[in-house]
């Protein structure tokens, strides 16, 4: 793995607005970075990213049953019991999942471990699917890289694929929402509307807060009709809170990601995943922080069950240093992981989001910030594969 500087394509902004690549900067900050690209060999993608990938997920698949039929454990989660019937159903009716990321730290040197599962609502899909495969694909046209180069992404392909089972079994109509004034977050329902489209699956797009609740608890577009199936980029843990909340559960709409999602997309399957797995060399020591009080040795990262964007982030480093950001995820309980940062390369420090559709490992995206917190201004940097 090494971090390799190149020469921005001339047109690069303009082709990305022609793509319909809307974030590409974000509060006046570059956040897609072609100035270098990471690159890799087939040996370390084969070996230290899609493998792992795929075992950790069937891991964390295993878990969701156990978890389900647990109180205890759904208590632990903080899952509201308003909702754990509806989600415990989801999982047995089989409702189907969309995508996951997880994220990994790796500089090219033993096994890639395991920061966190974001299965609810990920996002850098677009860059990592699309932008960064146009990036390689006019590089390699344009001389800047070799004709071998290759990228480690089927994920647009995989999506199409996923999609064509989907409308096969999704009530309709079909809607993709997200919060209306996201541009990131339209921008990523655009491009899986668009791959929906491609598998010949027909859908329409609302924004979160335009879906309405009927007199006779269905929830309804902006004409009143009622929404069979509905993608929703918005945190799960924040519709069961939400006013109309309550009404998920009889309202007959079906979710994607679906309900039992929840106990994925939980930080709180970290300190699962190590009690069932421990010492797997894919993992980090993890534990509800009520149950290890005492300090980890080497130090330790503590998260809230629910946050997103490197947001309310404890960090005590092994020589004692504290590293921490703020945000909006005060309420949650917190669980501790084990210290292990991510390697400082020339432009920052990488974290890899290594992506999962349906249940098969599917490429992935890196992200590069100046701090050892990824946050939602870190850049985005392409990756190639040069064996």
């Amino acid at each position: 793995m090494q971090r390799i500087a190149i020469t921005p394509r001339s047109d690069w902004q303009r082709t990305a607005e022609a793509y319909g690549f809307r974030f590409h900067t974000i509060s006046g900050e570059m956040y897609w970075d072609e100035s270098a690209y990471y690159a890799f060999s087939l040996q370390e993608i084969e070996r230290d990213i899609e493998d792992p990938t795929g075992e950790i997920h069937q891991m964390a698949m295993s878990l969701v049953g156990d978890i389900l039929r647990s109180e205890a454990l759904l208590t632990k989660l903080a899952i509201p019991s308003s909702h754990w019937d509806w989600i415990a159903d989801s999982w047995r009716r089989g409702q189907p999942h969309l995508y996951g990321r997880m994220d990994l730290a790796y500089d090219g040197s033993g096994p890639a471990k395991l920061y966190e599962l974001n299965y609810d609502t990920p996002t850098s899909l677009y860059e990592a699917a699309f932008f960064q495969w146009i990036w390689l694909e006019q590089q390699i046209e344009r001389g800047a890289l070799l004709k071998g180069a290759d990228q480690y992404n089927s994920i647009q392909d995989k999506l199409v694929l996923a999609f064509a089972e989907l409308a096969k079994g999704l009530p309709r109509p079909f809607y993709f929402s997200a919060v209306r004034g996201s541009a990131e977050d339209q921008g990523t329902i655009d491009y899986l509307r668009d791959c929906a489209q491609q598998a010949g699956l027909a859908a329409g797009t609302i924004a979160i807060e335009d879906i309405g609740l009927s007199t006779t608890g269905t929830f309804t577009d902006l004409d009143d009709i009622v929404i069979g199936a509905l993608f929703k980029l918005y945190p799960l843990e924040d519709l069961f809170a939400d006013r109309y909340g309550s009404a998920l559960p009889g309202s007959g709409l079906q979710l994607i990601e679906p309900p039992w999602k929840s106990v994925l997309s939980n930080k709180g399957i970290l300190p699962l995943l190590w009690e069932r797995h421990e010492g797997h060399p894919n993992l980090l020591p993890a534990y509800f922080e009520a149950e290890n009080p005492a300090p980890l040795p080497d130090g330790w990262v503590r998260k809230p069950l629910f946050s997103r964007e490197g947001a309310n982030i404890r960090i005590r480093t092994a020589e004692g240093a504290t590293v921490e950001s703020d945000g909006p995820y005060t309420g949650a309980p917190h669980i501790r992981q084990a210290y292990h940062p991510l390697t400082k390369f020339a432009g920052g420090y990488p974290l890899i989001g290594s992506w999962v559709v349906g249940d098969a490992p599917a490429g992935m995206g890196l992200r590069e910030d100046a701090g050892l917190i990824t946050r939602d201004t870190s850049r985005f940097v392409p990756h190639v594969i040069l064996d």
